[in-house]
């Protein structure tokens, strides 16, 4: 198959996928995952791993990988599926579903880390890929961004914790906060932190759940 874009001819072999995620290793809401597939006639300058780049940034590329990108797809591990399968089976399938939102079916896709989902095209892992393959990055960028707006939203619902800091991760902060109120609805329960939390009976976590 080939693809058209702008007149200018893009061989099957030439589209690859790139994928990662975004808040596996927090303890709060969902993992977001970012699929995409740039377009090679239209380069997009200062990709990089998303956590090296400030807000403004990320933001910035987030928006510029939408308008140029061949196409993209972001999708989430529900809290649902973390707590049901674990944290890695569920962003697996996230990784899964963005792939298969894709608009165009790539030749091959790029995932970040050490851990495959299970796809119908080649897979391959690539560890610190976010770093040093642009089509990672893009994804990693997309992934991110989606996430933290989330956990800003997330913030006005429960301003006690401080999710527009830490996102979900476990900061002094965070664990201050979880020792203080508990968890609320969007923490994961079958992490330690949180179970050891609900176990205490500190601060509000009898109402939240």
């Amino acid at each position: 198959m080939d693809l058209y874009r702008d007149g200018t001819r893009l061989q099957r072999l030439d589209v690859i996928a790139g994928v990662d995620e975004a808040g596996r290793g927090a303890g709060a809401a969902e993992v977001y995952v970012g699929a995409v597939i740039l377009d090679p006639n239209d380069p997009i300058r200062g990709l990089a791993d998303s956590k090296a780049l400030t807000a403004r940034m990320r933001e910035a590329l987030s928006r510029e990988i939408k308008l140029k990108a061949l196409c993209w797809c972001i999708d989430k591990a529900s809290l649902e599926e973390i707590e049901r399968l674990n944290v890695l089976h569920a962003t697996l399938l996230a990784m899964k579903r963005a792939v298969s939102g894709l608009g165009i079916k790539p030749a091959k896709a790029l995932i970040d880390g050490n851990h495959a989902p299970a796809l119908d095209i080649p897979v391959e892992t690539i560890v610190r890929g976010d770093a040093t393959v642009a089509v990672i990055s893009a994804a990693s960028i997309l992934a991110k961004v989606a996430r933290d707006q989330a956990m800003m939203s997330y913030h006005l619902l429960y301003p006690e914790y401080g999710f527009d800091m830490h996102k979900g991760y476990f900061t002094r902060k965070h664990t201050e906060a979880l020792q203080k109120h508990g968890p609320c609805p969007i923490h994961r329960k079958t992490y330690a932190p949180i179970r050891e939390a609900m176990r205490s009976g500190t601060g509000n976590q009898g109402r939240m759940f």
